[in-house]
């Protein structure tokens, strides 16, 4: 019976010099901390084994001391800022990344109760001034981060800005001093910072639910960005998930709100053209081309609608235009080429079907007459590039169908060339 006493004492005293060891630990981290100067990575070291160890993992202080350290880091840093001297950017905004963490962590274990069932908080008052303090920098984490490309950082800052005020760590706060109103400017421009990192990591659903938060809120107008991006971003994210109804509905809202962007103008024009209506599609150009009357690629498009209906004359008055405004596209030579020449294909196929030889005969000389107007647009693509397929296809064809021999054979040559045959 003696033996075992003493075996249970010996036990106990492990036990004891273990808190001991552990506790010790706790206060010469704080010792590390407090020094003049501080011993940041010292102090570190001696929390790192506290925050694992059972005897005291489970222990508000210790998570509270180790957000303390990376707080007093941060304030170390914050200082020099303050006396108008650079302090090191990394070490400040990265031990204010730490924080919140280990904050988090002290306030759900201050709060539990204890042995008598009751809940007294040590730390929540001192962790909610801190963390008050801390929440403007974190607008300014994540500029840093976002221009270092690194956007899971930038987002997680800007979105930490916004959810610090609805944390638990605030629920029934008397001295809760927020006063934050619905629509608040920095709240809106952090809130779509942060939706600009989830697109940029690319997290879509982060960014979905961060800019559906900001649409349904309000915008002001003194904000940073136009209210119009807002609605354009979500949709484009809704649009890389696949989600093509909600991207058309968001389209149509967007269009309503902001008839003169032309983000919404041009989606509205290819909604049109994606469903097969053209004449939706057109009218959306008319209002495009009536914004924008310098706009080339509007008119090039509205040509390209006309073409496809089979009014070839608008379709040639609306190219041409776009040539006037833009003579060095090709693209813009190309289309209006490619008019003029199928309207010459079709007419010889007429001709060649039909047994009046009089009209035959008539509509054989306008498809020459086609193939004529065609020929000056081929020539100017092949002169500005010389390997251009649909060019050399074009003249090639052409040549032959005016009977221009010694062209034909050069461009036959060349086309077999680019043809690979």
């Amino acid at each position: 019976m003696i033996m075992k006493k003493i075996v249970f004492s010996g036990v106990l005293c492990f036990l004891v010099s273990l808190s001991f060891g552990q506790k010790k630990a706790l206060n010469e981290a704080k010792a590390a901390m407090n020094s003049a100067p501080p011993k940041f990575e010292e102090a570190r070291n001696l929390i790192k084994g506290a925050l694992t160890n059972p005897e005291t993992a489970n222990n508000a202080e210790t998570w509270y001391i180790a957000g303390l350290i990376e707080q007093r880091q941060f304030d170390t840093e914050r200082s020099l800022e303050l006396l108008g001297k650079q302090p090191n950017e990394e070490v400040m905004y990265g031990a204010l990344e730490k924080i919140m963490p280990y904050f988090k962590k002290a306030v759900e274990l201050d709060q539990l109760p204890d042995e008598k069932g009751k809940v007294k908080p040590k730390f929540l008052k001192d962790i909610r001034a801190l963390t008050r303090a801390n929440r403007p920098y974190y607008t300014n984490a994540g500029l840093i981060a976002f221009n270092k490309k690194e956007y899971q950082k930038a987002y997680d800052s800007f979105k930490l800005f916004g959810d610090i005020p609805k944390m638990d760590i605030y629920k029934d706060d008397k001295d809760n001093k927020w006063n934050i109103a619905k629509g608040d400017t920095i709240e809106l421009m952090n809130r779509y910072f942060a939706g600009l990192a989830a697109s940029m990591i690319p997290d879509h659903k982060a960014a979905i639910a961060i800019y559906e938060e900001v649409k349904n809120n309000g915008y002001i107008a003194n904000t940073a960005f136009p209210e119009g991006d807002i609605y354009k971003n979500l949709s484009l994210e809704y649009l890389q998930t696949g989600d093509s109804v909600t991207y058309n509905k968001l389209i149509k809202e967007g269009f309503s709100k902001f008839p003169d962007n032309d983000y919404f103008v041009v989606a509205m024009i290819n909604l049109g053209i994606n469903s097969g209506n053209s004449a939706e599609a057109i009218a959306y150009l008319e209002k495009a081309i009536a914004l924008h009357p310098d706009n080339a690629q509007f008119y090039d498009i509205m040509g390209q609608m006309y073409e496809a209906d089979k009014k070839s004359d608008e379709a040639i008055k609306y190219m041409k235009k776009a040539i006037d405004l833009d003579p060095k596209s090709t693209d813009f030579l190309l289309h209006l080429g490619r008019v003029y020449f199928n309207l010459g294909v079709e007419k010889r196929s007429a001709a060649d079907s039909n047994s009046d030889k009089n009209q035959s005969k008539d509509l054989m000389q306008q498809s020459q007459n086609n193939f004529k107007e065609a020929l000056p647009y081929f020539e100017k693509v092949f002169q500005a590039d010389e390997k251009n397929k649909t060019a050399i296809f074009g003249l090639r064809n052409i040549y032959y169908s005016l009977n221009m021999n010694d062209q034909y054979e050069k461009m036959d040559a060349l086309y077999n060339k680019v043809s690979g045959q």
